[in-house]
Parts: C-alpha cells; structure tokens; sequence
C-alpha cells in the first residue's frame, strides 16, 4: 500500500485564492484586512517564519504590519507594543511570535494580546470558547489539520483519533476540536504523550494519528493500523534538515499521510489567514469594531 499524500501546500494555495476574493470584497466596503507580528530578537526560524506571514498577506491583499525588538527588549517594551497593537483600529489581528528570549514571560505577553485580535487563537478566552462550542478563532495547527483531513474525505467522525502530544499550540486543542460534535469532527479522541509507557499500543487502534511530539521518527510503520490517516505535525531540526515525528517507511502502510515538507505547514499559515480575514468581516459588520 502507498499512502496518498495528505498536500497542505495545494490545499491552502485553494484557501488562500477564496481568500484573496473575500480581502477584495471588503476592500469595497472601505475595509482592508490588517494583520500584525511582533517579533523580538533575531532567531533565523522565527525571522523566516515572520517574514513568510507577511508575504502570505501581500499575496492575498492584507495589510500588515511587522514590529520588530531587539533581543534586550524589557517586557513593558513588549507589553506597550501588544497595547498600540490592541488599539489601532487598521490592525484587525496579531501575534507574538514565539519563543520569545529567556528573559521575557511568554504567557504574560499572550495574555495581553486583546482576545478577539488574537490571530493564533491561543488566547484563554479563545480556548475558553473552543472548550464551550463558542464561535472564536481557532488554533491555527489544529484548525488547519481537520481541514486537511476534511479536504482529502479522511473518514473522522465516529473513528478514533490518537493525538501524540498535549502541547498548547497543537496537541490539547486539536483534542478538543476533534472530539466536538462538528462537521470533519465528532470522533473518539486519545492523547498520549511521551510520558505514556507504550504509544504504540494505542497508535495501533487508530484509524486517525495525528503526532505532534516534536520526536524524530516517533511513529513507525510497525505501530501503524494498514490503512490509516497519519498526519506529522511536530518537527525537530538536525543542522538544518527539517525531520518529522513521523518516519518514511509509513507511507508503505497508510492509506494517508502528510509529506515531510508541504503538509501541515502550510495549513497552519492558511488558518491564520483565515483569522485575520474573519476578524476583519466582523469589523466590517459591526461598523468599525472587530469582535464577537
């Protein structure tokens, strides 16, 4: 058996295109879509990752705007941009980009990001209204995987789902979202994580694996049920070399699978789009105030 690809890259080119015909019809009502980053510090990946945000907006007709601090910034230097940010009415969404440098505390910055301006949908409140079925911005990683799965026809609801990973930004929302009585959802969810004594045990009953651990080559192809969804959404780097927690050799058992490059990734840039484009409708709507 050989896996079809599960291909984040043509699927969010598809969103991004649907997208750039909704920035287009707001732009007629008097509303340009703004999207905001904050940036501390020089780290190349986060740099690359800003940047290719800001070209994903360009591509589509977003404004956006990029402010960066240096690697000594204090954390009301921080905290004063999240406010400007909070209150300029052209930016209808932001982000923090993280990791930020040691010195700063990360939950504290997120938690002043205004929660119907948070583009990544981490904010408590947001995962508050994800917790409650409520609308709000989604988790861009796990909004991006259902739609994956949901565009390649991957049977979910009623199947069994095993998550590797609890982290914030992937494993514990993405949880959530699946286990939610929506379309592409609705499924039995098991997390597990690297503390669990045998993975393999429980990865072997899912018809869907999702991992996102951050292990190199964390699922096998001899831990996988012939024929099942298997999607890598954790990554780690050798030197440079992107490696996924799912090894190679899968392909040759799964009925589906993300590629190494081109799968997730992609999603998770769509989403944010996404978000930044719906908070932009509902200021359009509201009459210049963006929230739910």
């Amino acid at each position: 058996m050989t896996a079809q690809l599960l291909d984040g890259e043509a699927l969010a080119a598809r969103i991004r295109e649907r997208l750039a015909g909704e920035v287009r019809a707001l732009r007629e009502q008097g509303v340009t879509p703004g999207l905001g980053t904050i940036l501390v510090g020089d780290d190349p990946s986060s740099s690359r990752y800003v940047s290719m945000k800001h070209e994903d907006s360009a591509a589509i007709g977003i404004y956006s705007v990029n402010e960066h601090l240096s690697a000594d910034a204090t954390q009301d230097e921080l905290e004063d941009v999240i406010a400007t940010f909070n209150h300029d009415p052209a930016i209808d969404a932001f982000l923090v980009q993280l990791p930020l440098p040691g010195h700063l505390d990360e939950e504290r910055a997120l938690h002043a990001v205004a929660p119907d301006k948070d583009v990544d949908g981490l904010h408590p409140v947001n995962l508050g209204r994800l917790v409650m079925g409520r609308p709000g911005p989604l988790p861009c990683t796990p909004a991006g995987i259902v739609e994956l799965l949901a565009a390649h026809d991957v049977p979910v609801e009623g199947r069994h789902v095993v998550v590797i990973g609890r982290g914030l930004t992937i494993g514990r929302p993405l949880a959530l979202l699946l286990a939610m009585r929506r379309p592409g959802c609705n499924a039995a969810v098991t997390v597990v994580h690297t503390g669990v004594a045998d993975i393999a045990e429980h990865v072997r009953r899912a018809d869907v694996v999702v991992a996102a651990a951050g292990r190199p080559a964390l699922v096998t192809a001899e831990m996988v049920k012939p024929g099942a969804a298997v999607v890598g959404a954790g990554t780690s780097f050798e030197g440079r070399k992107l490696l996924s927690d799912v090894e190679e050799a899968v392909a040759e058992v799964a009925g589906w699978i993300t590629p190494r490059i081109g799968g997730v990734g992609p999603m998770t840039r769509a989403e944010l789009l996404v978000n930044a484009v719906a908070a932009a409708r509902r200021r359009a709507q509201d009459g210049g105030v963006s929230s739910f």
